[in-house]
């Protein structure tokens, strides 16, 4: 019997491993500005969201539990316009491990400015990609959906196709949305464009940086550091290529913000040539930050 309950738990701590989920998510819940209410609410709204994106399963793929992936989601909140209703801002940031290294490469790091939602305490979290029911779960799924396009193409050549496209399904049910965020023409900076940018053709080489400078450059260089970094710094000139077609397109700004402080202290350890070369295409893909860049010549 009791070989039986062990042979048991065996299988099921195999098959958990073997089907674990794809996300190791922080989610946090913030609220110092709105006072005189009852905190429980954001307590609740926390855990709710903890288990919506850790618990769920967001694609068809087996991910073991040590390839699940890692980020964080903080929602910030300003304002409670009434009983169900608030308002705030959310943190985003995602991260992907460098082969063979303890260091932890950042691929997404962004603040969605203005976020609004509906949520009652301890009211279930619905969500389905094609039809639109609330902008907490839309908001969270898409950017899940997305986290997963950045993460597959920096491992696999635009491996992450599927996960744009379902990003774009959850914009398209969205149109009726009375929140902003979602519509083509109300901002070139938000959901709508971000997830356009990555799916346009005419932009292709933005998403071949991200496989390039991670999978054929950042990860070898632990085997050959010097050859690894020509290689990151080689696949700068696709963004220099998209730069020069569209300067303003939103998502070059993120992923250039995203790592601007990994460029500055990767690319200060190479040779002057290669130091040169970096430097001329992140001043101009860049400009706003050129004396930051200057740290690299140091």
């Amino acid at each position: 019997m009791k070989k039986g309950i062990l042979l048991f738990f065996l299988l099921l701590n195999f098959y958990t491993n073997i089907h674990a989920q794809e996300f190791f998510c922080t989610v946090s819940v913030r609220s110092p500005q709105v006072e005189g209410t009852d905190k429980r609410v954001f307590e609740s709204l926390q855990t709710s969201l903890n288990e919506f994106v850790n618990n769920r399963k967001w694609t068809n793929y087996p991910f073991q539990t040590e390839e699940r992936i890692e980020c964080s989601i903080l929602i910030t909140i300003d304002e409670r316009l009434s009983v169900d209703e608030f308002k705030g801002r959310i943190n985003l940031a995602l991260r992907r491990p460098v082969y063979n290294t303890s260091y932890n490469t950042v691929l997404f790091n962004y603040v969605e400015e203005s976020f609004q939602f509906k949520y009652i305490e301890f009211q279930s979290l619905d969500f389905n990609s094609n039809n639109y029911t609330s902008n907490l779960t839309s908001v969270i799924a898409y950017y899940l959906y997305f986290f997963l396009g950045l993460d597959f193409d920096s491992f696999s050549e635009y491996g992450g196709t599927p996960f744009f496209e379902k990003a774009q399904e959850i914009v398209n049910a969205a149109q009726s949305s009375p929140y902003t965020g979602w519509k083509s023409y109300e901002s070139m900076k938000n959901k709508y464009w971000l997830v356009e940018n990555m799916l346009n053709p005419s932009y292709r080489e933005l998403r071949k940086f991200n496989y390039e400078y991670h999978r054929l450059g950042m990860d070898d260089l632990s085997k050959n550091t010097s050859a690894s970094r020509g290689k990151m710094a080689q696949s700068l000139e696709l963004l220099r290529k998209v730069y020069n077609e569209h300067p303003n397109l939103f998502a070059l700004q993120l992923l250039v913000q995203s790592k601007r402080d990994e460029f500055i202290k990767l690319f200060s350890e190479g040779s002057n040539m290669e130091k040169n070369k970096v430097l001329g295409i992140l001043k101009k893909i860049d400009p706003a930050n050129s004396s930051k860049y200057e740290k690299i010549k140091k």
